[in-house]
């Protein structure tokens, strides 16, 4: 048992936590797109609407996880984040206005903004640079999970409910709740507090400044990359716009989780073995196949290859970036750097998903897919040929 010594107490009950918590949303996130069609939403504001909550999310993780480092505390933010998110769960059985979802939608992305950076200091805070891909990886195993298994249950009630979306919302409060309980049980460590003064709310990316060079340098790349990488939803729309049932793309979003929770701890344990730097190139480069390919799929089968390559393009990327950039900032700084870098993918997700959405309804699905490819590829090229200088002491 010695080889998942890494494993600790606070890294079970937080991969715990979010797979509770990933259980309850993802039970909701592949009908969302589906749910907001059924009652009008065209997919412009579907777009725009996903892209303003991951923008609330983003000012607030960098914001929150400033915070986190100052206070030397990590634990309240990962409880009052999680309690917030299972509390939005449901309000969106209720609030069905255009006003009402976004608002409901805004509350959970609050709830993550408040969590992200503190949660994944704390993951940073229980290992070592060396084991850092591993726990990332273990973490990230453990989300995805939730993921699969929530989709699965959403899977169960429609396939006998066809198209009754709204008591999900409620069944989805238990893991929530669950959830909730788990984060309870953290305990807090003692850490040094940061010397940094927290920054005004506007001002919360102030850490990109004193930044090492290096973070910016793989920040940044990553950023201009976040800029094409629209919502999943665009990925799901696309499938049943192309024939496929509600509950065959919901399936197909339950195995492209699988894939990613088979594939998650792996790809730890390859980047701390082989580097992060060469994980996220092949993770680029299978995220340019899978959009290229998806703009000229009609298939169920060639979907499912689709899913299953996105499954693991997943893999290789969200857990490794976020290993990467913690070993590129100073260890007090490590919430401050997270939830910096969570917090502008989050408002790049806001262009990328509007623009998805305006291109789309302009000239089709072809176009915003085709874009996001070239980027994952051209991204992936200068991370291969640009050189970084030793993380900061």
């Amino acid at each position: 048992m010695r080889r998942f010594s890494y494993l600790t107490r606070a890294v079970w009950l937080l991969s715990l936590i979010s797979l509770f918590t990933d259980l309850a949303s993802e039970m909701l996130y592949p009908v969302m797109p589906l749910y907001l069609q059924s009652i009008g939403f065209s997919v412009f504001y579907i777009g725009l609407l996903e892209g303003v909550a991951e923008a609330v999310a983003g000012l607030s993780k960098g914001y929150f996880g400033q915070w986190s480092d100052r206070l030397g505390r990590r634990v309240p933010f990962v409880q009052w984040g999680y309690g917030l998110s299972a509390l939005s769960k449901p309000l969106l059985a209720v609030l069905v206005t255009p006003v009402g979802v976004l608002l409901v939608r805004t509350l959970d992305r609050l709830g993550k903004g408040l969590r992200t950076g503190a949660r994944d200091a704390l993951l940073s805070d229980e290992t070592t640079p060396a084991n850092k891909g591993k726990v990332f990886g273990f973490h990230r195993s453990m989300d995805t999970l939730g993921a699969v298994l929530g989709p699965a249950a959403a899977l169960m009630w429609l396939g006998s409910h066809p198209g009754e979306f709204r008591p999900l919302f409620l069944l989805a409060f238990g893991p929530g709740v669950l959830a909730v309980g788990v984060a309870l049980l953290l305990h807090e460590r003692r850490r040094a507090p940061s010397p940094r003064r927290v920054q005004p709310f506007w001002a919360v990316f102030a850490y990109w400044r004193v930044a090492p060079p290096a973070y910016r340098r793989v920040a940044g790349a990553l950023l201009v990359f976040a800029l094409f990488n629209s919502s999943d939803a665009f990925l799901l729309l696309l499938a049943r716009q192309r024939g496929l049932s509600d509950t065959t793309v919901i399936g197909l979003y339950v195995f492209y989780n699988m894939v990613y929770v088979l594939s998650a701890w792996p790809a730890g344990y390859l980047a701390d073995r082989w580097g992060p730097r060469r994980l996220l190139i092949a993770g680029l480069v299978l995220f340019a196949v899978v959009y290229g390919g998806a703009s000229v799929a009609h298939t169920g089968g060639l979907f499912g290859l689709i899913f299953g390559l996105y499954g693991l393009y997943a893999a290789a990327t969200e857990g490794i970036s976020k290993a990467w950039l913690s070993n590129l900032s100073a260890p007090a700084d490590t919430g401050a750097a997270l939830g910096t870098f969570a917090g502008l993918g989050s408002l790049a997700a806001l262009v990328a998903s509007t623009l998805a959405g305006l291109l789309w309804q302009w000239r089709g699905p072809g176009l915003p897919f085709a874009l996001a490819a070239g980027a994952a590829l051209s991204v992936a090229v200068y991370l291969g040929t640009m050189r970084l200088a030793a993380r900061p002491a």
